[in-house]
C-alpha cells in the first residue's frame, strides 16, 4: 500500500510520522518512549508492545493496571495471530450470590465485579511466543518508572482528578483503603506536573518479571490476592488464578474496499465493528459524503450492536456464532432495513451456525495491535495492598437476568469491550489500528477504518477527524469539530443530536501503516497526550 497516496485535505492537528526502522504508537509519551528504548536494543515489535504495555500499568493507571485484561492481534513472519487474555468469573461466583445480596445488577466498585486479571499472563504469552529480550528486559522501564515516579502529563491528570471526585463518593470501608492510599496518596489526585510513584506497583513487575508472571498466578503473589479477597469477602481464589491461561485464537476478517479489515472473535465486540462494515459494503461502493456519509455509518452500527448486544458473550455459550454475524446474505437483510430517516434499532436473526491501546512495528516486518483495560477507570477501586495490583471490575458488564446471553455464570467470560484492529491487503500486513474507549470502541473502529478507505485520510487525519457516538434509539452525540450544517441535517433524518462539550467520551486511537517499501506512517490520537515514538 502506497501510504503517502492516502492524503485528504483536512485540517490535521498534528502531523502524520515517518520513519523505517520502528514505531511505537500509545496514548503516553512514556510508554510509547519505553517501547522506542526496547526496539533499540535489539528488540522486536512483541517486545516493544510488552514494554509499553507495562509501562501504561504506570503512567496511565486511570485506565489499566496489572489486573488488566489484554488482547492483541500480532503479524510476524507472514502470519496473523490473536491473542485473548481476558479473565473468567471466579468460580465461586454465582447469580443468586449477586441477588442474595441485594443486586439486581452487578455492582460497580469493591471485589464483586472482579474478574481473574488476565494483562501479566498476555505479556509472559506474548514473549515467550515471539519475543527476543525476555521479560525482564522488556519489563525494566515500567518498572523504573514505578520505582521512580514521573510527573503526571495534561490529560492523564485531567481523569485522575475527574476520578477523584468519582471514587471519593463511591468507596467506603477497609477494602477500598489500600486503593486511596495507592492512588489519592494524602487524600487527593496528584497534579498534573506533580511526580507520582508507587513502589508496590515496581516490585510486583520485578516478581512478574523474574518469574514469567508465574509468581502473579501460582506464587505469593496468587496468594496475597487471593488471602485479601478472602479477607474482605470477595470471590477470587487461588484456584481461579492457577488455573487461568491466556488463549490463541485465529483472528475475524471481512473484505472492505480492497482491504482485509481484522478483529478479535468474541467474547470482544469486534465483530460489531465488522458486521458494520459489512452491512455498508451492501449499500455500494460510493456512500456519498457529509451527512448522508455519517447517516449510514450511525444506521449500519446501530444494526450492528443491537445484534452484538443481544448475544455477544463466552464464545463456549454463544446461540449464533460469529461468523453468522458476518454472513453476506444476513447483511444484505440488515442492510435493506436502512432508510433515509433515523431508525430505531432491533436485533436480527442470524443464521445459525476507560482501557489503553497501543501499536508498534519493527524493521522486519512484524507488527503488534495491543490493548488492555481495568475498564471505567481505575476499575474496582480496589488495590492489593503494597502490591500496586489494581483490580480491574470486568464483571460489571455480566447480567443477572437469566434469559440475558450474557448471563453470570462461575467460570465464564463476559462480554468485553476493548478490541484490537488490524488491516492487511493480499495477505500482507497494512497495519494495526484501535480506538480506546468503553462502547465507543466498534464506533471509533469503524469510523477511522472508513476515514482512510473511503474517505482517503492519512493515519493522523483519520484520528484527528470529528467523530459521533451512538447510545441508543436515535440518540447520537456528536464531537463540536462536525459541521454544524451536517449536525443540522442529521437531525432533520430523525437523528436526536447533542453536541459534546468535552471530547474525552469520543475515543483515544493510534493508527502505524506500512507502505509496500516497508515506510511506516503514524498518527496518534489528539484527544489524549499521545505520542509516536520512532526510530
Amino acid at each position: 500500500m502506497q501510504v503517502d497516496a492516502l492524503t485528504y485535505p483536512y485540517p490535521s492537528r498534528r502531523s502524520v510520522v515517518y520513519a523505517e526502522r520502528g514505531m511505537v504508537a500509545t496514548s503516553q509519551p512514556l510508554a510509547a518512549q519505553a517501547g522506542l528504548e526496547v526496539l533499540r536494543r535489539g528488540g522486536n515489535a512483541i517486545d516493544a508492545a510488552v514494554a509499553a504495555a507495562a509501562c501504561l500499568t504506570v503512567v496511565e493507571p486511570t485506565s489499566n493496571g496489572i489486573g488488566a485484561d489484554a488482547f492483541a492481534i500480532i503479524y510476524h513472519q507472514g502470519k496473523l495471530y490473536g491473542l485473548n487474555a481476558s479473565g473468567p468469573a471466579p468460580l465461586s461466583l454465582t447469580a443468586e450470590h449477586m441477588r442474595s445480596a441485594g443486586h439486581v445488577t452487578m455492582p460497580r466498585f469493591g471485589l464483586a465485579p472482579v474478574t481473574v486479571p488476565g494483562a501479566p499472563a498476555a505479556w509472559a504469552a506474548l514473549m515467550e511466543r515471539f519475543g527476543r529480550l525476555g521479560l525482564e528486559a522488556a519489563l525494566a522501564p515500567a518498572i523504573e518508572y514505578a520505582r521512580d515516579g514521573y510527573p503526571l502529563s495534561p490529560v492523564l491528570g485531567k481523569y485522575w482528578a475527574a476520578a477523584q471526585r468519582a471514587y471519593a463518593r463511591a468507596l467506603q470501608g477497609p477494602v477500598h483503603e489500600s486503593f486511596l492510599a495507592t492512588f489519592m496518596p494524602g487524600g487527593r489526585a496528584p497534579r498534573i506536573g506533580e511526580k507520582w510513584r508507587s513502589p508496590g506497583h515496581a516490585a510486583t513487575l520485578e516478581a512478574i518479571a523474574r518469574t514469567g508472571a508465574r509468581d502473579f498466578y501460582e506464587g505469593e503473589l496468587a496468594q496475597r490476592i487471593a488471602a485479601f479477597c478472602k479477607q474482605h469477602g470477595g470471590y477470587l481464589s487461588e484456584e481461579d488464578l492457577a488455573s487461568f491461561a491466556p488463549e490463541w485464537v485465529e483472528p475475524l476478517g471481512v473484505s472492505y474496499r480492497g482491504y482485509d479489515v481484522w478483529e478479535l472473535p468474541p467474547n470482544g465486540q469486534g465483530v460489531v465493528a465488522l458486521q458494520t462494515l459489512q452491512i455498508l459494503k451492501q449499500l455500494g461502493p460510493d456512500l456519498g459524503a457529509g451527512e448522508r456519509f455519517t447517516h449510514l455509518q450511525i444506521e449500519a452500527l446501530k444494526l450492528a450492536f443491537a445484534d452484538g448486544l443481544q448475544v455477544i458473550t463466552d464464545p463456549k455459550t454463544m446461540a449464533v456464532s460469529a461468523s453468522a454475524l458476518l454472513d453476506e446474505t444476513y447483511a444484505r437483510q440488515r442492510a435493506a432495513l436502512i432508510g433515509e430517516e433515523a431508525g430505531v434499532p432491533f436485533p436480527g436473526s442470524p443464521p445459525k451456525g476507560g482501557t489503553v491501546y497501543l501499536a508498534t512495528a519493527d524493521r522486519d516486518g512484524s507488527m503488534v495491535s495491543f490493548i488492555q483495560s481495568n475498564y471505567m477507570g481505575f476499575g474496582a477501586g480496589v488495590v492489593i495492598p503494597d502490591t500496586g495490583i489494581s483490580l480491574q471490575n470486568r464483571g460489571h458488564t455480566f447480567s443477572l437476568d437469566a434469559t440475558h446471553a450474557n448471563y453470570l455464570e462461575p467460570g465464564k467470560r463476559t462480554y468485553h469491550t476493548i478490541i484490537s484492529g488490524f488491516l492487511t491487503k493480499d495477505g500482507e500486513a497494512v497495519g494495526p489500528f484501535g480506538v480506546m474507549g468503553g462502547y465507543m470502541q466498534p464506533q471509533g473502529h469503524v469510523q477511522v477504518v472508513m476515514n482512510m478507505l473511503d474517505l482517503g485520510m492519512n493515519p493522523q487525519a483519520a484520528l484527528d477527524a470529528p467523530r459521533w457516538q451512538w447510545h441508543e434509539g436515535r440518540k447520537v452525540e456528536v464531537e463540536r469539530g462536525i459541521p454544524e450544517h451536517v449536525a443540522q441535517a442529521l437531525a432533520r433524518r430523525g437523528h436526536e443530536v447533542t453536541v459534546a462539550l468535552d471530547s474525552g467520551g469520543f475515543g483515544r486511537g493510534q493508527i502505524i501503516l506500512r507502505d509496500a517499501q516497508g515506510i511506516l506512517a503514524g498518527g496518534t490520537e489528539p484527544r489524549t497526550d499521545g505520542q509516536i515514538a520512532a526510530w
